[in-house]
């Protein structure tokens, strides 16, 4: 199913692109249901979720005038790179934590 970005959250990778969307309910009811049956069933996602949750907790308990600049696109291909490795190691690992 489409949404109005063009993306099909199926995959990790997409469901990354989309969750700072998806958390300011920015989305489309159809693509949020995308995101939440995919969440459902993939712990590596529901952790980065948290883990962003928790990121913008913290940043609005920071108060500064000066906000920074929007991500550069190779810093932000950079962050993806990291998160599709990290994503790649957990899954030769079995996703499992302490192994």
């Amino acid at each position: 199913m489409a949404t109005e970005h063009g993306a099909h959250p199926g995959n990790c990778e997409e469901v990354f692109a989309l969750l700072s969307e998806y958390l300011e309910a920015a989305l489309p009811a159809g693509t949020c249901q995308e995101i939440e049956a995919h969440l459902a069933d993939c712990p590596p996602c529901i952790e980065f979720l948290n883990s962003l949750k928790r990121t913008i907790e913290l940043c609005h308990g920071c108060e500064s005038e000066e906000r920074p600049r929007p991500l550069s696109g190779e810093a932000r291909e950079g962050l993806l790179a990291a998160y599709r490795q990290a994503l790649a190691a957990r899954r030769e690992g079995g996703g499992k934590r302490g192994q």
